[in-house]
């Protein structure tokens, strides 16, 4: 089973015990999840995904007592309840956004985007990347569900993909706080283990690769040092440097390998490595006049 999957299956599992956060997560499912019959003023509960369907119907039995078949005056009641009629009696267009009254409370929000993330809702493989999203039919829904999310002080974003309006979160903090927010703290905590390996793999590769870089860096400026030596040695002679520098372009030559504050070791007197660095430049001077 995906990640995404996990986590759907946790939030289908929970249900809120307090009737108005029933309401509130079933409106979700209903404006998300379902669509209005033809004759405007019926609902067509036809959801695809059976863990969606199942906590549909289960809300339904919770708030209503209603099991497999609606009665008409059950659902009258229903659609009052979710403010779903308009002045004609007629079910107002679910992709609008939902009645502010449902969700005023903030466990009645949490509710609301349990439901909203079972119905459109999905995450990428954390293994891969950090990646939640929304699919929305319209904008204005999409836009209540971005500012839904940012009551709770969680980054998130909405982009237009072909007809859909999709909400969006790419931060890892982020998708780990709205798992919290909706509940899914089985996910959350596997997610964050999930983070702490990829963050400590990530931050193992940074310091390999630093001191790759280090190495690399090393060995060339020290085949760099040993040729600018060997053509002092070979067109000018050790004989004619400066005792200083002679004695450091005859310690370089015996140990090419060595870092500069070893090579500062082995000088008599000892040299530090800002003094070592010195001669070796000075010799690289000599060694460049002498090219040019």
């Amino acid at each position: 089973m995906s990640f995404s999957g996990m986590v759907k299956e946790e939030l289908s599992a929970y249900i809120s015990p307090a009737r108005h956060c029933q309401l509130a997560e079933l409106s979700a499912l209903i404006h998300y999840g379902a669509h209005v019959a033809d004759d405007g003023c019926h609902l067509k509960l036809d959801m695809e995904n059976e863990l969606v369907s199942r906590k549909c119907f289960t809300l339904l039995q919770k708030t209503y007592n209603i099991n497999n078949v609606m009665r008409e005056e059950d659902e009258e009641k229903l659609l009052q309840a979710l403010h779903l009629y308009n002045n004609d009696n007629h079910i107002i267009p679910l992709d609008m956004p939902v009645n502010s009254l449902l969700i005023k409370n903030s466990c009645c929000t949490r509710a609301f985007l349990r439901g909203v993330f079972l119905c459109v809702g999905s995450m990428s493989d954390p293994e891969k990347s950090y990646h939640m999203e929304f699919v929305c039919n319209k904008p204005a829904q999409a836009m209540q569900l971005k500012d839904i999310i940012q009551e709770f002080q969680i980054e998130a974003k909405v982009i237009k993909r072909k007809k859909y309006h999709v909400v969006y979160l790419k931060e890892g903090a982020g998708i780990v706080d709205l798992l919290n927010v909706m509940g899914a703290h089985v996910s959350l905590m596997n997610l964050e283990n999930l983070r702490i390996v990829k963050e400590m793999r990530n931050s193992i590769n940074r310091r390999v690769n630093c001191e790759a870089a280090n190495i690399t860096k090393t060995v060339n400026a020290a085949s760099k040092q040993i040729e600018d030596i060997l053509l002092i040695q070979k067109e000018y002679g050790f004989e004619n440097l400066p005792d200083n520098l002679r004695q450091m372009a005859e310690i370089r030559l015996e140990y090419p390998e060595a870092p500069l504050k070893e090579l500062g070791e082995y000088l008599n007197p000892r040299v530090g490595k800002s003094g070592v660095n010195h001669r070796l430049r000075k010799l690289s001077e000599i060694a460049e006049d002498m090219r040019s």
